[in-house]
C-alpha cells in the first residue's frame, strides 16, 4: 500500500466529517434562532428542548472537528446553509423533523465511505451520532404529530412554560439518560 493511497483514503473521510461538521453548525444557528422565536411566543418548554438539542449539535460539532484535526485536516468553519427565520410553531416541528432525517440519510452515507476507506473510528463517530439525531428526529416527529392532532389544546398547555434550561449542559441527549 503506497502512502499516497492511505493520504488520499484520510482525504475523502476529512472531506465527509468536514461536511458534517459544516451541517452541525448550520443546525446549530437554526435551532438556536427556534429556541429564541419559541422563547418570545411564550413556548418555554419547546424553547427549552430546542436549546439542549442546539447543545447536542454542539457537542456534535466538536466531537467531528477533534476527529479531523487527529486525521491532520482542518476543521471547516462554514454552515453548510443559513437560517429559516420567522417560523411559526406549527411550521418548526416538522421542519427540524425533515433536517434530522435528511441528516441520518446523509451520516448514514457518510459512515459507508469511512467503511470503505478503513477508517473504523469515524465510521464509529458516526454510528454514535448517528443515533443521538434519531433521537432528535423522534423527538421533533412527536412534538409534531401532537401540533398537528392536537393543535390549539397542545399548545395551550405548554404556553406560559419556563423556557430555561437551567445548568442542563449535557444537552438533550444528555438530560434523556443518553451519551
Amino acid at each position: 500500500m503506497t502512502q499516497g493511497a492511505k493520504e488520499e483514503r484520510r482525504a475523502k473521510v476529512i472531506e465527509v466529517l468536514n461536511q458534517a461538521r459544516s451541517m452541525e453548525l448550520q443546525a446549530i444557528h437554526q435551532y438556536m434562532n427556534q429556541h429564541y422565536n419559541l422563547d418570545d411566543m411564550d413556548f418555554g418548554e419547546l424553547a427549552a428542548k430546542l436549546k439542549l438539542i442546539a447543545i447536542d449539535e454542539m457537542r456534535h460539532a466538536e466531537m467531528f472537528a477533534e476527529r479531523i484535526k487527529e486525521l491532520g485536516g482542518e476543521p471547516t468553519v462554514s454552515p453548510a446553509g443559513g437560517v429559516e427565520k420567522g417560523q411559526d410553531v406549527e411550521v418548526i416541528f416538522p421542519f427540524d423533523a425533515n433536517v434530522e432525517d435528511e441528516t441520518l440519510d446523509i451520516y448514514n452515507q457518510f459512515l459507508l465511505v469511512c467503511r470503505e476507506n478503513g477508517d473504523a473510528i469515524s465510521m464509529k463517530l458516526f454510528e454514535t451520532i448517528i443515533e443521538e439525531e434519531q433521537a432528535h428526529f423522534n423527538y421533533f416527529d412527536n412534538v409534531s404529530d401532537h401540533i398537528k392532532k392536537l393543535g390549539a389544546s397542545y399548545l395551550a398547555r405548554i404556553a406560559g412554560t419556563p423556557a430555561e434550561a437551567g445548568t442542563m449542559s449535557g444537552g438533550f441527549i444528555g438530560n434523556q439518560g443518553g451519551a
